[in-house]
């Protein structure tokens, strides 16, 4: 499972680790009016923040200096207009579905975009970039946005909001947000697997235990400021992804199937992940800390893919969908007919339709979460 650095960073330097849902809002907008959407159970959220990887980064590696972007063709094909809008997808990810489901607005947009309006601001934004993770090595190698300055740019932003609305406001704006969270995959794939750097001195389990202690780090920063409902999505079954498959069976294009030795890993994972957060929800005094189980409904859609409408499960609709990932899914890259026939848009990231399938896996517990 050792792969070289040069072969990850020219595929999987985006991570797919859907890991985070936190859902948040307050004010229905910057005056109090109201929006027209109906929203389930009366709920009261106004906003919606996002931190983490590829798979929840609307945008904002657009903004930043690295060669991991996704503000081209064929990203986007399916989005409104097809326009490119820096999601690693086809088109609409996670979070859009869910920001329009709770009746805040129907995109999440990054927070580095420099258009932004201030209602846009006070309704939620993403912080996250892809190729990012929890570890702090993991950003460094590929030159992103690491999870300590996405919280520093919360921090910023909560500074800009008490300039335009108040101290007062922000913080009943912050109290009332949800946070989503969604990280961990590239710490995996491109760092502890993809280099020897972490291998020289960390288990795979002491090596959880290290991405365990800087979740707790994040999340107590966020309940620090303010946060009240914080969730984070679990890793999905690292070995089912496309470039894995390819990177570990040296290149295979026939008889692919997935490294269960790998996806056993984020399994593992998922399971230390979540008594983490219930053991930091029972002294965490107010705050709300949910996990977002991914895995499962992938492992389903994976084993079971045509109760889903997918055709196609082990390679992405991009390029041969075998190694194509950010740049090298590209303009002149072969695309196939209908992204929704498949799981994987590229060689790494989930089709809109699979965000889709997945977010309505996660309805129960979002729905449990609005209730309250």
């Amino acid at each position: 499972m050792m792969w070289s650095v040069f072969s990850l960073f020219r595929t999987l330097s985006l991570s797919m680790s859907l890991h985070a849902i936190v859902f948040s809002v307050i004010f229905i907008n910057a005056e109090g009016g109201s929006l027209s959407k109906k929203r389930p159970f009366n709920n009261s959220i106004s906003a919606i923040f996002v931190f983490g990887d590829s798979t929840v980064d609307s945008g904002n590696n657009n903004y930043w200096k690295t060669i991991f972007k996704a503000n081209f063709p064929p990203y986007g094909m399916d989005f409104i207009n097809h326009i490119p809008t820096g999601r690693y997808t086809d088109g609409r990810l996670i979070t859009d579905f869910l920001v329009s489901y709770v009746g805040i607005k129907e995109y999440v947009p990054p927070y580095l975009d420099p258009t932004l309006s201030l209602e846009e601001l006070m309704t939620g934004v993403s912080f996250a970039s892809g190729a990012s993770g929890f570890d702090p090595l993991t950003p460094t190698l590929s030159g992103v946005i690491s999870m300590q300055k996405q919280m520093e740019y919360f921090k910023e932003y909560k500074t800009r909001l008490e300039l335009a609305i108040g101290k007062e406001r922000t913080e009943i704006l912050i109290n009332k947000a949800g946070f989503l969270i969604s990280a961990g995959t590239n710490d995996f794939v491109i760092n502890y697997y993809g280099t020897p750097f972490r291998r020289k001195t960390f288990t795979i389990s002491s090596y959880e235990q290290l991405l365990l202690q800087q979740v707790q780090h994040f999340v107590q920063d966020l309940i620090d400021q303010g946060g009240r409902i914080i969730g984070l999505v679990g890793l999905p079954p690292l070995g089912c992804l496309p470039a894995v498959i390819t990177l570990t069976l040296g290149g295979a294009f026939h008889n692919r199937e997935c490294i269960e030795s790998l996806s056993s890993v984020g399994f593992d994972y998922n399971q230390k992940l979540q008594n983490t957060l219930k053991t930091m929800e029972s002294y965490a005094y107010g705050a709300k800390i949910v996990y977002a189980d991914i895995y499962t409904p992938l492992d389903e859609m994976i084993r079971n893919p045509s109760q889903f409408g997918f055709e196609e499960v082990h390679s992405g609709c991009c390029g041969s969908g075998y190694i194509e990932a950010s740049i090298l899914c590209n303009p002149t890259s072969h695309v196939c007919f209908d992204a929704s026939k498949y799981l994987f848009f590229d060689s790494v990231h989930p089709t809109e339709a699979a965000y889709y399938y997945i977010f309505n896996a996660l309805r129960p517990l979002i729905d449990q979460v609005l209730k309250n």
